[in-house]
């Protein structure tokens, strides 16, 4: 089967999620498929593998307006000269800057979640949206990475339902990874991985430490992702955390790994999410999840972790407090994360995903 994965995505993202997905997807592919790539990225070692991979690179140029013209007819060309089986575009637009129903062949898309809807201040033109909204009505089938943002889809989009196929993600991060010998933290911390501004509500996290540190005065605040902003400094600052907030940066794997595994729990307050595979990440090293209870979150988690009300600083407080002073209570919920986090794999996804692609084709 030829596959065509437009490879709009990688000019928005150099690393990220959705590059993870299509690298895992089209890695495990069956070995009978034949998927074709365009890009206009250079080489990378995130780059999708298959035994029967085509790439099909263009390499811009400048001045920009040139190089447009030229890549819209080089990836014209390569769609209209080769025949697929199947397109699965990575995003909402193509290389090609053509429209999703001139594909020849049955079109696939994978929805992430319904952000930009729901938090428009995020998309304040409201482009993303609807280049969103005609890509999903132009699909045949439209793939979404939970039931959540399946019912938030089909909320929101006029669209058959037999039309909309669950795809759950999976975590691709080792647990074993980690040196054996790395020394243990100093005092205990709580551990919070990705994104912080907005919805993510990294604030209302601050708050509950905030609370917290009166009954836990060593407790402190791990946080990987990007550094600190001003105002998350000055923020710190003001609720008389300086000292308990670290900043991690981006780091490697490994470092991931051994940050989960020496945390009293990782903290989830994040007030809307597609999926969450930090949640998977946690649970498969054996890191207490303490999460919001809100969209696909508790789908993920299960009875696996502790859910709260992220509008509920002093609930989440009450839950750090108690997890530090009875270091008892978290073995239960490490258990139940493993059995929960081994209900996920990408070789499931890509068996659904799979599933999805030789219906259509027939």
């Amino acid at each position: 089967m030829r596959i065509i994965y437009d490879g709009s995505i990688y000019q928005e993202q150099g690393v990220g999620g959705i590059n993870r997905y299509f690298a895992n997807l089209i890695r495990r592919l069956p070995p009978d498929f034949e998927p074709h790539v365009t890009t206009c990225r250079k080489p990378g070692g995130t780059d999708p593998s298959h035994q029967h991979l085509h790439n099909h690179r263009f390499r811009r140029f400048r001045p920009r307006r040139f190089s447009l013209k030229l890549e819209k007819r080089f990836f014209g060309r390569v769609e209209n000269s080769i025949t697929f089986d199947i397109a699965h575009p990575t995003y909402y637009t193509l290389l090609s800057q053509r429209e999703f129903s001139d594909y020849r062949c049955p079109v696939v898309i994978t929805v992430w979640d319904m952000i930009h809807e729901l938090f428009p201040k995020l998309d304040p033109s409201g482009l993303v949206a609807e280049q969103k909204r005609r890509a999903i009505e132009a699909a045949d089938t439209v793939l979404c990475i939970s039931e959540n943002t399946r019912r938030d889809l089909l909320a929101r989009h006029r669209i058959a339902e037999s039309k909309v196929w669950v795809t759950p993600l999976a975590s691709d991060l080792d647990p074993n990874t980690v040196e054996s010998h790395e020394p243990g933290p100093s005092r205990p911390y709580f551990l919070s991985v990705g994104a912080r501004a907005g919805y993510k509500n990294f604030d209302g996290l601050l708050l509950a430490l905030a609370s917290a540190k009166a009954l836990v005065p060593d407790v402190a605040l791990r946080a990987v992702g990007l550094p600190f902003t001003r105002d998350e400094t000055k923020r710190i600052a003001e609720l008389g955390l300086t000292g308990r907030v670290e900043g991690y940066g981006l780091v490697s794997d490994r470092q991931l790994v051994g940050l989960y595994r020496h945390s009293v729990a990782f903290v989830y307050p994040s007030l809307y999410e597609g999926f969450g595979i930090p949640l998977l990440e946690a649970m498969q090293c054996g890191t207490p999840v303490v999460a919001s209870n809100r969209a696909s979150i508790p789908e993920v988690v299960g009875d696996a972790g502790v859910l709260f009300d992220p509008s509920r600083a002093d609930e989440l407080s009450d839950i750090l407090v108690g997890l530090v002073q009875n270091p008892a209570s978290r073995e239960p919920l490490i258990e139940r994360g493993y059995k929960r986090a081994r209900q996920f794999s990408w070789e499931k996804t890509v068996e659904r995903t799979v599933e999805v692609y030789r219906t259509l084709a027939g």
